[in-house]
């Protein structure tokens, strides 16, 4: 039941990010260029996800179990540092760079364009890196 819960729920979030543009890269380069043609329309999209989100997160900071019995595993860590600035930093320049982060990537490999196909391999490569380093790091 928890696996067909966590498709659908992707399924609905996939479904919801190529509605609202957010696969499609020139319309998030626009977006993201605020000296030049800013298109504001993704401000919207992510004013709407805050919002929706906004109860069940508050939910599930209250309760230790998921609707269908997992447990919670919502972040603990509340203060900056270095490692959480810099790969806000990594993420939104590759963001900027490509048009397309994680979600998006996942939902625009089913188009096959070369250029999704290099940002995905890339992508999986820097999990990987973080992976091995974490790792790294524990031991």
């Amino acid at each position: 039941m928890i696996k067909l819960a966590a498709f659908f729920a992707g399924l609905i979030f996939g479904l919801g990010l190529l509605l609202a543009g957010m696969a499609n890269p020139a319309k998030v380069l626009a977006f993201l260029d605020v000296a030049g043609a800013w298109d504001p329309s993704l401000a919207l999209v992510m004013g709407g996800a805050i919002s929706v989100a906004i109860i069940p997160l508050n939910w599930a900071r209250k309760n230790r179990q998921s609707l269908l019995g997992a447990r919670m595993q919502l972040p603990a860590k509340n203060e900056l540092d270095a490692r959480l600035i810099g790969g806000s930093l990594l993420f939104g320049i590759g963001w900027g760079i490509a048009g397309i982060c994680p979600g998006p990537a996942v939902a625009l490999l089913l188009t096959w364009h070369w250029q999704v196909l290099i940002f995905f391999s890339a992508m999986l490569v820097g999990m990987y890196f973080f992976s091995a380093l974490e790792s790294r790091r524990a031991s």
